[in-house]
């Protein structure tokens, strides 16, 4: 740990009232040919907090963040501005972007194998990432890559630098994402979807990897999943996106305890339960719509049981129904107690 990233661990893990946060997406649009895909996003991550994205498959949960990151492919229009500490990277150049990605804010992709060259050994991929973010290089960067796999938990370390991608399981070959991840000592950590390629006993681990490690690093997490029993293992606040639109944003607990959107109302009766008497799930009917054919109004109303011609005029706003708690639902005050799945 180098005598920035100390710094940064000597100070409050969350951020103070009034403080400016690690990271500020204002109005963030997203646009492939005039069509939005993301439209007005607004969300802060705090220093040391840990927020989940949950959504279905095109609900624009991993563009948000590859636009961010200025990884999109294509030629799309990125409008609003993405604040980091306060600064405009959006428009930065992009040596500027460069020295943001994978140094002040990492990306763990959720298929490792399509993610790591497979023509390269391991560890000369993280020793390449501790080049180009540390400065590290020959004896001291092997060194650290492999203090970075023992760390992510990859049992033999030294010999695994040597491997190829092929040469390890899915659950090692994440690791090693991860560990590459940490090369930059980032102060946020982005996970898109990264146990969806893995069997079930190799996600519980590498959520509790990830929990453990941004508790000791202080780093924030952004944790994107279609599932909400995985965020809520580690996260603090969970935002739920449907459509390119935030839906309902609040605690874990809040969310929880008192969803007050249908669509995620919808993602909580789909989900299986593991404890106590089966009980036949709930799919929510429909597909996402796609960017060209949305509904005037609110995006989710064509697949709503709780829609009411009101619906249909406008997309609603986000209102505040708790300090901790936010729904874009017009008729939330008025949806029926939840009584779990």
């Amino acid at each position: 740990m180098n005598a920035s990233r100390g710094d940064r661990a000597a100070s409050a893990v969350r951020d103070l009232p009034g403080t400016t946060p690690l990271l500020e997406l204002r109005n963030l649009t997203v646009s492939f040919e005039r069509l939005p895909v993301v439209a007005g996003l607004n969300l802060k991550i705090g220093r040391g907090e840990a927020v989940g994205i949950v959504g279905e498959s095109g609900s624009g949960k991993s563009v948000t963040w590859l636009a961010v990151l200025g990884l999109l492919s294509g030629a799309p229009l990125v409008q609003g501005e993405v604040l980091l500490e306060g600064r405009d990277i959006i428009r930065a150049s992009e040596r500027r972007l460069s020295e943001v990605r994978g140094g002040r804010v990492a990306l763990i992709f959720q298929d490792p194998i399509s993610s790591l060259n497979p023509v390269q050994r391991v560890g000369s991929q993280v020793i390449e990432a501790l080049r180009l973010h540390r400065g590290l290089a020959g004896a001291a960067a092997r060194a650290e890559a492999r203090r970075l796999f023992e760390l992510v938990g990859i049992p033999d370390a030294g010999r695994r630098l040597d491997r190829y991608p092929h040469e390890l399981s899915g659950g090692q070959n994440q690791r090693v994402m991860i560990a590459m991840a940490l090369a930059g000592e980032p102060e946020l950590l982005v996970a898109d979807e990264p146990t969806t390629a893995l069997d079930v006993t190799i996600q519980a681990q590498i959520l509790a990897l990830v929990e453990r490690l941004r508790r000791e690093m202080n780093m924030s997490l952004v944790l994107i999943s279609h599932d909400l029993s995985v965020v809520a293992e580690v996260c603090d606040r969970i935002v739920v996106m449907y459509a390119g639109r935030i839906m309902e944003t609040g605690s874990t607990r809040s969310l929880f305890s008192s969803p007050s959107h249908p669509y995620t109302r919808g993602l909580l009766g789909a989900a299986p339960v593991l404890y106590g008497k089966p009980q036949r799930l709930a799919p929510i009917r429909g597909h996402v719509p796609e960017p060209w054919n949305m509904p005037p109004g609110c995006a989710f109303e064509p697949r709503c049981t709780y829609a009411r011609p009101a619906c249909s005029t406008a997309p609603p706003p986000l209102r505040n129904l708790a300090p901790d708690h936010q729904s874009a639902c017009i008729r939330a005050e008025e949806l029926p107690v939840f009584n779990g799945t």
